[in-house]
């Protein structure tokens, strides 16, 4: 087999969104075992995990334009999954999760040892890590929070198999619990809603006495953190609040940002 430039996951995904698409048609299901059996037909050499041709679309770069066009404007086409082994492309309003350029930023004394600093394999494990030692989680909800589980994998009802980056308990000034899922940003990988989605199902089945308040972060620049909180609505999920956190060293933090940040309104 030939053809392993970066647009063979376009090529296998269009083939399958033509073999199963009909004008005016709003859901696509699909089958793992038709990315193999498109990528024979296409002469296409897939990668070992084949999972990465899906997680590509959702998480790292955008629908070919061959299927876009088929949206109505104000919507777009989004991959969930749909049973074990089992996906459908949706229809769905448009919800780019991006950090916002023009909101303020606040500065946080770096709190993160540097042993864990020089050893971060990854750009989302150096993210999660530093959400963790500077306590971000904390700051941003207001709540008392403790990191329960990394990579928190499990079954979703209707056989779907997600995987939460990390899981937090948080606590109130009255006592009141919350579960807190957290999904992690590094590189080029983007916010998914799929994932948002799947995160409050995954808190719903595992944590049901408990408030679920959906967490995602991403780096935007070395040490400058954008984190975003999510609700559900009758239409999808919603963010709620969205900061930027800027680690520095504690000489870089002056008394009059000090001051300036005492007298914001939230």
């Amino acid at each position: 087999m030939e053809n392993k430039g970066p647009n063979r996951y376009t090529k296998i995904l269009e083939a399958i969104f033509a073999r199963h698409y009909e004008k005016g048609a709003n859901e696509i299901n699909f089958e793992r075992a038709e990315l193999s059996q498109v990528a024979g037909e296409l002469g296409i050499t897939l990668p070992k995990n084949l999972g990465d041709v899906l997680y590509s679309f959702r998480y790292r770069t955008l629908l070919p334009k061959s299927i876009t066009s088929k949206a109505p404007k104000g919507y777009e086409w989004i991959i969930r999954p749909a049973g074990k082994g089992k996906y459908k492309l949706v229809i769905v309003k448009e919800s780019l999760i991006v950090p916002s350029s023009i909101l303020a930023e606040t500065k946080i004394p770096d709190a993160t040892p540097g042993v864990i600093a020089a050893y971060a394999l990854s750009d989302e494990q150096a993210l999660l890590a530093k959400l963790r030692y500077n306590r971000l989680v904390d700051i941003f909800t207001g709540l008392t929070c403790y990191s329960l589980q990394s990579h928190l994998r499990t079954t979703l009802r209707d056989g779907s198999q997600v995987e939460t980056d990390e899981i937090y308990i948080g606590l109130d000034k009255r006592g009141a619990h919350y579960v807190l899922p957290v999904q992690a940003k590094g590189g080029r990988d983007k916010i998914g809603i799929v994932q948002i989605e799947q995160d409050f199902e995954l808190c719903s089945l595992k944590f049901p006495s408990l408030v679920c308040r959906g967490i995602a972060t991403q780096f935007m620049a070395k040490n400058l953190i954008a984190l975003f909180e999510f609700e559900q609505a009758d239409d999808g999920i919603k963010v709620t609040s969205e900061k930027h956190y800027r680690l520095v060293q504690p000489d870089e933090l002056s008394p009059e940002e000090l001051q300036s940040y005492s007298l914001r309104q939230s």
